[in-house]
């Protein structure tokens, strides 16, 4: 089939919107279906509906965006063309808003808001109608298909006609106010619950503009409007009780200012959570976190299994034949492992995040941070690297990395992070994922959002590596598989066409600043120990390093016979991997070997052999207790009690290996008690460890 010839700007947007309509019918049929009350095809319609007006929602952006001057030719009515065209956008969104409730509802009702038919019919008739109805669906998406595969440039008068014959329901139409709103900038009405407003014109970023009865103008957010009619005032009289009741639940769970905010979509909300709808959707209609927010695509990555782990990247990689390591060789003429030069090895910092949009009040925040991994822009190509957020109150939409503390920062503070890839992918790049790990006050349920991601492709065009410096990284929305959704769509709703409005606008949107670094001798010398494909952090890469040359020994120098594959007897090998998934523990190591360090000679710190050495014994008075303590709980991200508990301990057990010189005395104190532990847990068994090549 031959490929549409490209048309102007506004004659795509117009042919983009009959292929909504057509969607739209479509998604309206099946929910008139006997099918449709099945839960699990409530649900499938729900999600539908939310991707659809997504779309709904790109189409009219991007219509807003376009000018006279975009057109290749001039086209004639220009303006009064684009208008119509956003009230035809505008009535597909209220379809859509409208059958979202519909399918909230416990009983399911007839679509009247869209046919505008009576709901006590006989279900006889109700069946004879929905035939009725489509068949007239039907015979419409027939002739508007058949209208599409013309390919014409420019749409028929009929087409137009029809458009201009349409009614816009919502066109000056009165709408009630479910919650109460208080101005938040100039330009805003305030209005309390159940106050009737007269709708003047539907902006495609939720603010109406609307007015009262006093005759004030202002713009008003939609998710606290529903339309008016006098049928819905009885209803709501005979249903006050139970309302009330419903409101003093959500007041006591959330507190007022929650129920505020809520009780527009909250009847909506409760059936989307007992037929356990996406919890990100049920936060997105209670407008307690932007459209925007999604949940965390790399955070699922890593509840998954070990494969997007820094501990798994850490192990070496076997060859095709599973006979030798692909990654692991030694040189005999340095006495250590060979040093492996990859096409990608640099240094990241991560500055700050600016302008990053709060959430509500009725999820609490529990931890900010930022994932980072390398992407091809179809999958992830390396581990999954997390760096924790710092903020001040007094500017809580800006993020902040490697903040000073006293004595060593924690691994999980630091900004500086390593990047090394063999990857020959020409779209190779970093992928960034901010996030917020979250509680609901309610329900008390856990989660991880999304609040938005960018990718930094390493290479150009042409293949040249690009320049180390710093970047300024514009947020996106939704997932890294969404294309142009917007973090928070309200940044933008006040955008003026001057290009000074549009400069402060273009401040206004979520960003993250990082620099790119070339490495200097030291650090070049230490990652080309590392694997060639790692993420992680820079003040730990010395400890990783430590852990491969120790491998190399084991694997490669000390064994007698390469082809056996018996148990290795080596605690630190078996359980180091483990410390990168317990960064507190880590830190222990890295203070302790800190001290260790600056006590010894020059001659030692020049000696790879001592140095080994003396590590090994740092670690057996530090890390390893304290892996196999029964005092230290287990650990849990985002838990700041378990965090502080784990860091007490942490430091005790230090200040008293330190005060004795050395961890034998409180291992064999009668007070101490650790776990149980097998022959498993003190070998290292490389054939279950290793990475199986992929290729």
């Amino acid at each position: 089939m031959l490929a549409r010839r490209p048309r102007d700007p506004l004659q795509a947007v117009r042919r983009r919107g009959q292929e909504l309509k057509l969607q739209v019918d479509s998604l309206l049929s099946e929910s008139q279906s006997k099918g449709s009350l099945e839960p699990s095809s409530r649900r499938d319609l729900y999600q539908r509906c939310v991707q659809l007006k997504q779309a709904v929602d790109e189409n009219k952006t991007t219509l807003q965006k376009l000018s006279k001057a975009d057109e290749a030719a001039p086209v004639a009515n220009y303006n009064q063309r684009k208008e119509e065209e956003q009230k035809f956008l505008d009535k597909l969104t209220h379809q859509l808003q409208e059958l979202a409730v519909s399918i909230g509802k416990e009983s399911r009702t007839e679509t009247g808001a869209f046919t505008e038919k009576e709901e006590d019919e006989d279900s006889s008739e109700e069946e004879e109608e929905d035939d009725g109805e489509e068949g007239e669906e039907e015979e419409e998406e027939e002739e508007e298909e058949s209208e599409e595969s013309s390919g014409e440039e420019e749409e028929s008068e009929e087409e137009e006609k029809q458009r201009n014959e349409s009614p816009d329901p919502a066109a000056r139409k009165e709408y009630i106010a479910l919650g109460d709103f208080t101005a938040q900038q100039a330009g805003d009405l305030t209005f309390q619950k159940g106050e009737i407003l007269l709708i003047i014109e539907k902006k495609p970023d939720g603010w109406w503009v609307a007015k009262n009865a006093k005759g004030n103008e202002g713009l008003v957010p939609r998710t606290y409007l529903e339309p008016y009619t006098k049928d819905k005032e009885d209803q709501e009289s005979s249903e006050e009780d139970s309302e009330e009741a419903e409101e003093a639940t959500d007041e006591t769970a959330d507190g007022a200012q929650v129920k505020q905010r809520t009780e527009s979509h909250w009847s909506a909300v409760r059936k989307a959570i007992s037929e356990q709808i996406n919890t990100v959707d049920v936060l997105t209609t209670m407008g307690a976190i932007p459209s925007g927010f999604r949940p965390s695509t790399l955070a699922q990555l890593l509840e998954e299994g070990n494969q997007f782990r820094a501990s798994y990247f850490l192990q070496p990689e076997l060859t095709a034949s599973q006979l030798a390591f692909r990654d692991l060789m030694w040189d005999a003429k340095a006495g250590t492992i060979r040093s492996r030069p990859s096409r990608v090895s640099l240094v990241l910092t991560l500055w700050s995040c600016k302008m990053i949009p709060l959430p509500g009040t009725s999820i609490q925040v529990l931890s900010r941070h930022v994932r980072l991994c390398l992407f091809d822009g179809n999958k992830v190509l390396s581990n999954i690297h997390t760096v924790r957020a710092t903020w001040q109150p007094k500017k809580p939409k800006t993020w902040a990395f490697s903040p000073q503390v006293t004595g060593i920062l924690p691994c999980l503070l630091d900004g500086d992070c390593f990047i090394r890839s063999n990857s020959s992918s020409p779209d190779l790049g970093i992928l960034f994922e901010l996030g917020i790990s979250y509680i609901r006050n309610s329900t008390g349920e856990r989660g991880e959002l999304s609040c938005g991601w960018v990718f930094l492709k390493l290479f150009d065009t042409s293949g040249a590596p690009i320049p180390a410096r710093t970047y300024e990284l514009c947020l996106n929305g939704g997932t890294p598989y969404e294309k142009g959704v917007e973090v928070d769509p309200s940044v933008s709703r006040r955008a003026h066409s001057s290009v000074f409005h549009q400069m402060l606008t273009m401040r206004r949107q979520p960003q993250l600043l990082v620099k790119l670094r070339s490495l200097n001798q030291r650090s070049r010398n230490i990652l080309s120990m590392l694997p060639e494909t790692l993420v992680g952090s820079m003040c730990s890469s010395h400890l990783l390093m430590f852990y491969r040359q120790i491998l190399g020994d084991v694997l490669l120098k000390e064994r007698m016979n390469l082809q056996s594959a018996d148990l290795i007897s080596h605690p630190m090998l078996a359980t180091f991997p483990k410390l990168l998934e317990q960064p507190d523990v880590m830190d222990a190591l890295r203070s302790s070997w800190a001290e260790k360090e600056s006590t010894l000679k020059r001659s030692e710190k020049r000696d790879r052999e001592v140095l080994k050495a003396k590590f090994l014994l740092v670690y057996h008075d530090c890390a390893f207790p304290l892996l196999h303590s029964t005092f230290l709980p287990p650990f849990r991200w985002a838990e700041e009690e378990t965090e502080a508990a784990r860091w007490k301990i942490i430091a005790d057990f230090l200040k008293q290996t330190r005060e004795n010189e050395g961890a034998l005395q409180a291992l064999l104190s009668p007070d101490r008690v650790h776990e149980p532990f097998d022959l498993s847990e003190q070998a290292y068994d490389f054939l279950a460890e290793v990475r199986k090549n992929s290729t």
